[in-house]
């Protein structure tokens, strides 16, 4: 019998770390090869760890709702036949493994000795052992808010207690505080101080949201309070563009095996106006503005459960028209069957969302930080519209929508942010009724 290190694999060049949700296999069971053993979440991605080998689980070295770096070990499989090589990573992550089983081991030993029973919340093991290393009493412990699960207490809540108990003037001699302590709120965690909702008449459904909510909402407000939003909008005539459309999108769908829509017609055209106003492509940290090299478009996705997403088509401005299509429609099906990678969402430098899917004329989108610009898609409708001829002006139907810009006002004025989304305004009105696929 071997023993094979589960490790929390790579997930993208920005992805550091990312959290258990939930366990898919227990102690004890049977594991095939390529067979998902949990599942994680970074901060906009939910995924599953696959098997590397087939075997037995024997070890979970973590928890629900613990934070992994990645290269870490999270569990151990125990295997038939001969010793199994561990990843390259092992070298890099065999400290952190061994410290981890340490505490581990650690844990197991000395939970026992220690009496929970005067609390009503669950504390895992590991929770519990280090309770009793940095002398944390029971009372202390009931009165962390949880970052967990139903408010549960992770490792991060605890060693987060721990580390502003230090920083305390108190003497760590003097008798345990029987009141709510507060704590930092994590990246990941929303306050949790403030009471459940009621309902007053007993007939209205108070549902918590789930964790992509919680960090959707996180980030909007974020938003928010860091950039200062404007707004530009412009009435686009896309008549041509409808009109080629329908003539081409049959001998397309055959000649490419796919769907061709208006999105990546639109995200063409994006892209172009980038490169032309570079301005728009960067990011602010601090005092500094950072210029990007590449384009990479963000393309705002709404899933089944009504949370949003936002995968992103790296160096847009190096694809035709039949490759744009592929990307996004790659995208957007991964994104609805919930098959996006984290590095899928990562490195956009601009965002577009098409909020005319849901038949809205226009909109007022949030940043995307710490991008400085979003553009919003209209409705495409039919309507009048005064149509300039040599022999004179007269009243036609027109296919058209409005596209909404908000910029950060910090570092964007008005002139560019005008000009960016008349430059794509232009592009669109430009399309050749004759372009070939």
């Amino acid at each position: 019998m071997a023993k094979f290190e589960l490790k929390l694999p790579k997930m993208g060049e920005s992805v550091a770390e990312a959290t258990i949700t939930n366990w898919l296999k227990n102690v004890g069971d049977k594991i095939e090869m390529d067979e998902a053993v949990l599942e994680i979440a970074t901060d906009k991605v939910d995924s599953e760890v696959p098997s590397e080998v087939s075997g037995v689980l024997v070890e979970q070295l973590f928890g629900k709702d613990d934070v992994v770096k990645v290269g870490q070990t999270i569990a151990i499989i125990e295997t038939e036949g001969g010793s199994i090589e561990a990843p390259k990573t092992a070298d890099v992550a065999a400290p952190i493994v061994a410290e981890v089983q340490k505490t581990v081991e650690v844990a197991k030993e000395s939970v026992a000795s220690v009496d929970f029973s005067g609390s009503d919340k669950f504390f895992s093991p590991l929770v519990k052992n280090i309770a009793q290393q940095e002398g944390v009493s029971l009372a202390e412990l009931n009165s962390i808010s949880g970052s967990g699960k139903d408010g549960r207490v992770t490792k991060e809540d605890i060693l987060k207690f721990v580390e502003s108990r230090k920083t305390q003037v108190a003497s760590p001699k003097q008798e345990p505080v029987q009141t709510p302590v507060a704590q930092p709120i994590t990246e990941n965690q929303q306050p949790s101080t403030q009471a459940v909702p009621v309902s007053v008449n007993g007939g209205d459904e108070i549902i918590e949201m789930d964790r992509m909510r919680k960090l959707i909402s996180k980030y909007m407000v974020e938003s928010v309070q860091t950039s200062a939003h404007v707004q530009s909008f412009i009435e686009v005539d896309v008549t041509n563009i409808v009109k080629w459309r329908d003539k081409v999108k049959n001998a397309f769908e055959k000649r490419e095996g796919e769907k061709l829509t208006f999105t990546p017609i639109f995200m063409e055209a994006v892209a172009k106006a980038l490169k032309d106003f570079p301005g728009m492509n960067i990011s602010v940290e601090g005092d500094y503005i950072i210029k990007k090299k590449a384009i990479n478009l963000g393309m705002a996705a709404a899933l089944p459960n009504g949370n949003l997403i936002v995968p992103v088509i790296k160096n847009a401005d190096q694809l035709n028209l039949v490759g744009m299509a592929k990307a996004v429609n790659d995208l957007g099906n991964r994104a609805k069957a919930g098959k996006l990678k984290p590095d899928d969402t990562q490195g956009g430098t601009y965002t577009v969302t098409n909020v005319g899917t849901f038949g809205s004329v226009f909109g007022t989108p949030i940043i995307n930080q710490p991008q400085v610009g979003i553009l919003a898609l209209g409705a495409i409708r039919k309507v009048p519209a005064v149509i300039e001829t040599p022999e004179g002006d007269f009243i036609g139907i027109r296919q058209k929508m409005f596209l909404s810009h908000s910029y950060d006002h910090r570092v964007v004025d008005g002139a560019l942010g005008g000009s960016f989304v008349k430059r794509v305004a232009d592009y669109l009105e430009a399309w050749d009724v004759n372009r070939e696929i």
